[in-house]
């Protein structure tokens, strides 16, 4: 299906006159020496195996050499890091522990082979690191299951597509209908039909569908969700995943020197796997999960008594982690305000964001949740998000982060040259600072918000 100047389109293309062209951000490299120690050595051996395995045996190696690099210090690591020859395996996780301290790179991480495939015959890249594809295939699920969520990705990204002024790809929708095979059918078909670039699929099983045979894939990737822990060579991956949400907020709360956390689990996939990747990073951090409490159904029952006790405790908790659904997570607030959390840091997952019913909302004063910057601040290029929402449904309440990622989408496919050959480059999106690992994955620093009154108030760049 291809783009046509219908109502949406041309609602798109006057509100994108109010907007200037997005922008990106680089900042610059260091280097240093590398002295050896005990955790580095076995981390660089594990590096060398890891490149063999697959399945979860992958999986859990991965995640023993990031908790060997979380026990050695900055100036160690960034000298360990700078002294690895190009190539490496262990550059990569080294790389991607540096940015998770807000630590620069040594050098850009070895994707040479990744963007290779990406540049094909396109031209030059101009100044800011513009260089899109020559034609450009889009699988989303615009039939099916997952179509309501297509929606607001596919409008996000003929934002950013329409919004651009210079030269643009060709760009053709397929309907992967929600399912891998027809994921897979719509792959083939874009191939067929002389892609050069494929953004999308959209759900789980069908970027696993598509990425489960890297040497099937003829054309590059850039896909809308994770199927595992890196992406095919040559190919990339870009998701709002619940893990992000678990990652962020402990770095939030390690970057406020809290050790000691309550979690509040609401048992659902998305709580399950928002807490699985907080404590892993918290842990990595050097902090602990001091109690963990499933919280079940939206009008749970009363559990002060068992907040503040779990605070009380020689070593209580000094803040609160709540994987909740917003109903959930409205009745429990008061509960950790009679406990005495009112003045310890609370933060959620983005499930938080509010009902729209700021009487409802009140109860969850002073909880912080991560956000989309173009909800939060504004994004350069794109008009502000409630100028977008009155005219575009797609845009308005949960839809706009869906909005804001489909625009990013665009963004990263226009400018991953910049990403992948900078040191330490980041692109300034709508759904946060973009940046890129070396296993091909699309990091995301979100923005901060809190409640205030019941309203959606953002906190500054420093995150409070």
């Amino acid at each position: 299906m291809r783009p046509s100047p219908n109502r949406i389109f041309l609602l798109l293309a006057t509100l994108l006159l109010l907007a200037g062209c997005a922008s990106v951000q680089v900042t610059g490299p260091s280097q240093a020496a590398a002295p050896a120690s005990p955790e580095l050595a076995t981390a660089a051996q594990l590096a060398r195996d890891h490149v063999a395995l697959s399945g979860q045996a992958r999986v859990d190696s991965a995640r023993e050499i990031e908790r060997l690099l979380a026990t050695v210090d900055d100036d160690t690591l960034a000298r360990a890091a700078a002294a690895l020859p190009e190539g490496d395996p262990l550059y990569s996780f080294a790389g991607r522990a540096l940015l998770a301290r807000n630590l620069p790179l040594p050098r850009p991480f070895d994707l040479a082979t990744l963007w290779n495939v990406h540049a094909g015959n396109r031209p030059a890249a101009d100044r800011d690191g513009y260089r899109p594809p020559l034609k450009l295939a889009v699988l989303l699920p615009l039939s099916g299951n997952l179509a309501t969520a297509a929606a607001p990705v596919r409008d996000g990204l003929l934002a950013g597509y329409y919004g651009e002024h210079r030269q643009r790809p060709e760009m053709v929708f397929y309907d992967t209908a929600g399912t891998a095979g027809g994921a897979n059918a719509a792959y083939e078909r874009a191939v067929g039909e002389g892609a050069d670039y494929v953004l999308g699929p959209l759900g789980r099983d069908e970027v696993a569908a598509v990425l489960a045979n890297p040497a099937l894939l003829q054309v590059p990737v850039l896909a809308l969700n994770r199927a595992g822990e890196d992406a095919p060579t040559g190919s990339f991956s870009f998701a709002l995943a619940p893990e992000d949400d678990g990652i962020a907020a402990a770095d939030y709360l390690l970057a406020r020197n809290v050790q000691r956390v309550m979690v509040l689990n609401g048992g659902d996939d998305n709580a399950r796997r928002s807490v699985d990747a907080f404590r892993r990073q918290l842990e990595a951090g050097g902090g602990t999960v001091s109690d963990m409490f499933v919280v079940t159904g939206e009008t749970p029952a009363d559990m002060t008594e068992t907040f503040r006790n779990a605070m009380l405790k020689p070593d209580g908790a000094e803040a609160v982690f709540l994987a909740l659904r917003g109903p959930q997570a409205r009745a429990i607030a008061p509960q950790l305000v009679a406990a005495g959390y009112a003045t310890r840091p609370r933060v959620g997952t983005s499930q938080l964001y509010g009902s729209g019913k700021n009487e409802d909302d009140a109860a969850l004063d002073g909880i912080v949740f991560p956000t989309e910057r173009w909800t939060a601040t504004g994004v350069a290029g794109l008009p502000m998000a409630s100028t977008v929402a009155s005219a575009l449904p797609t845009a308005r309440g949960p839809a706009a982060r869906l909005f804001a990622f489909g625009y990013d989408a665009w963004m990263l496919t226009a400018f991953m040259e910049r990403l992948v050959t900078g040191t330490d480059a980041e692109l300034r999106g709508a759904t946060g600072t973009l940046r890129i690992d070396g296993f091909g994955n699309v990091l995301r620093t979100p923005a901060w918000a809190t409640f205030s009154g019941g309203h959606v108030v953002p906190l500054g760049a420093s995150g409070g």
